[in-house]
């Protein structure tokens, strides 16, 4: 991969900082995959959303699963508009009441 051959510390650093976050921890490879799906979403990443809804699947993930993350990031990006209405009432000139 081209950025690997001109940046080989930063690509050996970021190999590492992914082996530190997925090993098994207080949550299972799984769960972690499911969050990485959801926040894949968010970051509009579609191939790392294929690349964790496959390492889900491989960690025992069903398609409901995965759909239900998905959900879930669909929720949170529509949910963060909402405070958005008091930015959108200052443009508007509007008045707290």
């Amino acid at each position: 991969m081209w950025f690997n051959e001109k940046t080989p510390e930063v690509a050996k650093a970021f190999s590492g900082l992914r082996n530190a976050v997925y090993k098994e921890g207080a949550l299972d490879q799984r769960t972690k995959e499911l969050v990485s799906v959801a926040a894949s979403v968010l970051m509009r990443c579609e191939r790392c959303t294929e690349i964790h809804a496959e390492r889900a699947k491989k960690q025992g993930a069903s398609d409901e699963m995965i759909a239900e993350a998905v959900a879930c990031a669909m929720f949170v990006a529509a949910g963060s508009q909402l405070s958005w209405s008091e930015v959108y009432g200052r443009i508007m000139g509007e008045k707290e009441r």
